[in-house]
């Protein structure tokens, strides 16, 4: 072990051995025994009996400490070492002992110098977990340390070397690097997670961790360090807040499924309803107690909504069989009674007459149920084909109104047809549109009241691209939660004995996919149970034939030298057209509006001279449509008159707080309308 240039011991060496110079290298293991034998004639050290008294103190110090140290001393600084430090040396050891410092370490001169001059200035320094590559096994390797230099003085004061007190961290520096690697891992796999994730810490639940999901579900906010009250203040309420504190004081997990979360996407913005799978699992530190929770879990949201379309389309499938079974069974029970009856063979010739007539009239009725059935099958698999062909819209109006007309006869209803006034082109199967149409006419007069109020509508658009027909009856409503789905097949309002009409909820469903097979929308409409209810068609508008030529009406803004522009705003089609002809007999330009709102739009954009409007309009009173009239600059200047069946002095008195510069009372002599008329038209000259 001793084979650093061993040499055969010597007289002086006896000598020193008792005199005791060499005294202070006994002990300190191999590194003493090293120094006691070693061949100091080429070291910049000299032999040790010429050290001085201050290196003797320092090596000796050295050698009998158990942690790695050096000391470099002299000009040269010579290299000496304790048993604690052959490991910092690896292969360098034993060669290392008594050499120079620089020729020792080389390779990191570059790194240490700085610090070795500071030292031998007289300032100690420090390093933590230096980085430095050395070669000490034949290779380069990364190494960390750990160390300070210290100067030390000789018997003169004056330094004369340093002093290092050292620890490799190399292990300890790897081993941290790998577990932040580790945990940075494990923390992009939890904030990449596709489930919701979340680390809350103390009684309070402090946002310790959260990842991309869970942001994604609360919308992106600020959370780290907030309390969960404090970060999801509009949580508040919902059981989840109550749900934590009870995980955190009882240590007992929960887990939800499927449970409602109503949250704020955006911050002010509306509140937004998700459903969510989790877990509310302690988090317990070294000593059992709980110091936290982790919550994990999923929006399933899609997958909720999906589950009570199933739900909901199961419940209309069963409703429909329990509807058919009614359905079914009404026709048949009288059917069954009328031929049990002809079966006794004991009546009248009138008897067999009028059960015969029930057995026709109700098989009738169940030719019908079934009919609608395959006709809604065929429908719906695109096995119906259009046979389309040029129609006015108001011809099959007509002859849907009159389809209906008996049943709306039968139960006392009004019915206001306010058509178009002028042709509504469209491409489409004659016999599919009458069908829609009785169809939606059918359902508001058995829907509605006996001695209700019914209102068809048809109107065409200015641009003459679509044509609108429009039945709406003052029934009994429909439920905000049917009106998203009554156009669904099997869709049906809850039934009540006294309300029940019939019907196997197929009818609208065969309205909307008949109107798309013709490329138009349908839409519902209600404000809620009895408050009646509005089904609006829209249909492409086909051009004019070319032969027609467009009245002089249809020309907003046009009129011969010396005559009015007249608009006439009555909601009762017949009265209007009829006066609209009157006018145009005389001269005037006259266009024809039936609500408060086309006449609007129509009068800021043909600005009439003179507008007769009547005032029980149905979207908005008499009144207010002249204020608004007023308030629009390009009808400032218009003459209005209130054309109206009320004539009290009240009525007459709010007529002129709304502008009106007119007042005629319903049935208007002509000479009264031609004299406002002449007033209007020399108040335009």
């Amino acid at each position: 072990m001793l084979e650093n240039n061993p040499r055969p011991p010597d007289r002086n060496d006896k000598l020193d051995h008792v005199s005791g110079s060499l005294m202070f290298l006994s002990g300190g293991g191999e590194a003493g025994a090293m120094m006691r034998a070693h061949d100091w004639s080429d070291s910049p050290l000299g032999h040790p009996r010429s050290w001085p008294q201050a290196l003797r103190t320092v090596v000796e110090l050295m050698l009998n400490s158990k942690f790695p140290m050096f000391v470099a001393w002299g000009p040269d600084l010579g290299f000496l070492y304790n048993d604690s430090y052959r490991d910092v040396l690896g292969e360098k050891h034993p060669h290392a002992l008594g050499r120079r410092f620089h020729d020792i370490w080389e390779e990191i001169w570059d790194d240490i110098n700085p610090m070795i001059e500071r030292a031998l200035d007289g300032e100690a320094t420090y390093a933590d977990r230096l980085y430095l590559e050395m070669n000490r096994h034949g290779y380069e390797e990364p190494t960390w340390f750990t160390f300070s230099y210290s100067p030390v003085r000789d018997e003169s004061g004056q330094i004369a070397g340093m002093y290092c007190a050292c620890v490799e961290v190399t292990e300890q520096v790897l081993a941290e690097k790998y577990r932040n690697e580790e945990n940075e891992r494990l923390r992009a796999l939890f904030e990449q997670a596709p489930g919701i994730m979340a680390v809350l810490r103390g009684p309070e639940h402090v946002f310790e961790l959260t990842n991309q999901s869970y942001l994604q579900l609360i919308g992106h906010r600020d959370l780290l360090g907030k309390t969960a009250r404090e970060a999801l203040p509009e949580v508040s309420g919902q059981g989840f807040f109550e749900l934590l504190d009870r995980v955190y004081t009882s240590g007992e997990p929960f887990v939800g499924h499927a449970l409602p979360l109503r949250v704020q996407s955006e911050p002010g913005g509306p509140m937004v309803e998700r459903f969510v799978d989790f877990v509310y699992q302690p988090i317990r530190d070294a000593n059992g107690a709980v110091s936290g929770i982790f919550v994990e879990g999923s929006d399933v949201t899609p997958r909720k909504l999906i589950e009570d379309e199933l739900r909901a389309a199961n419940r209309q499938k069963d409703q429909f069989l329990a509807m058919l079974a009614h359905e079914l069974r009404n026709p048949l029970a009288p059917i069954m009674t009328a031929a049990q009856l002809l079966k006794l063979g004991r009546h009248d010739p009138k008897s067999v007459a009028n059960a015969s007539e029930i057995i026709a009239r109700q098989a009738a009725h169940m030719t019908d149920l079934v009919n609608d059935l395959l006709d809604v099958s065929r429908v719906t698999r695109g096995l119906v084909t259009l046979e389309k062909e040029e129609l006015d819209l108001n011809v099959i109006v007509a002859a849907a109104v009159e389809q209906v007309r008996p049943l709306i006869d039968a139960r006392r209803h009004a019915l206001t047809l306010q058509l178009s006034g002028q042709p509504a082109h469209v491409l489409g199967d004659r016999t599919r549109l009458v069908q829609v149409i009785s169809n939606i006419l059918n359902n508001a007069a058995k829907y509605t009241a006996p001695g209700g109020r019914i209102v068809l509508d048809v109107t065409v658009d200015d641009d003459r691209e679509q044509v609108h027909v429009t039945v709406s009856d003052s029934g009994v409503g429909i439920a905000p939660e049917v009106l998203p789905y009554i156009f669904d097949l099997f869709t049906q309002a809850e039934r009540t004995p006294d309300r029940s009409q019939g019907g196997l909820g197929i009818g609208l469903a065969l309205v909307k996919s008949l109107i798309v097979l013709h490329g138009g929308t349908v839409h519902a409409r209600s404000t809620g149970l009895g408050q009646g209810s509005e089904f609006s068609l829209c249909l492409p508008c086909l051009v004019a034939p070319a032969a027609h030529q467009p009245a002089a009406s249809d020309i907003p803004g046009q009129a011969d030298a010396g005559h009015l522009r007249v608009m006439v705003v009555d909601d009762n089609a017949d009265a209007a057209r009829m006066l609209a002809a009157l006018l145009e007999v005389q001269g005037h330009v006259v266009s024809v509006a039936y609500d408060a709102g086309s006449a609007l739009a129509r009068a800021k954009e043909e600005r009439p001279d003179v507008l007769l409007l009547d005032i029980g309009l149905p979207d908005m009173d008499g009144y207010e449509l002249a204020r608004r009239l007023r308030a629009q600059p390009e009808n400032t200047g218009a003459t209005l008159v209130a054309l109206t069946g009320y004539g009290q002095a009240q009525d007459r008195e709010e007529a002129q707080e709304a502008g009106f510069d007119h007042y005629l009372v319903k049935p208007a002599d002509l000479n009264q309308v031609n004299e406002v008329l002449v007033q209007a038209e020399a108040r335009r000259a």
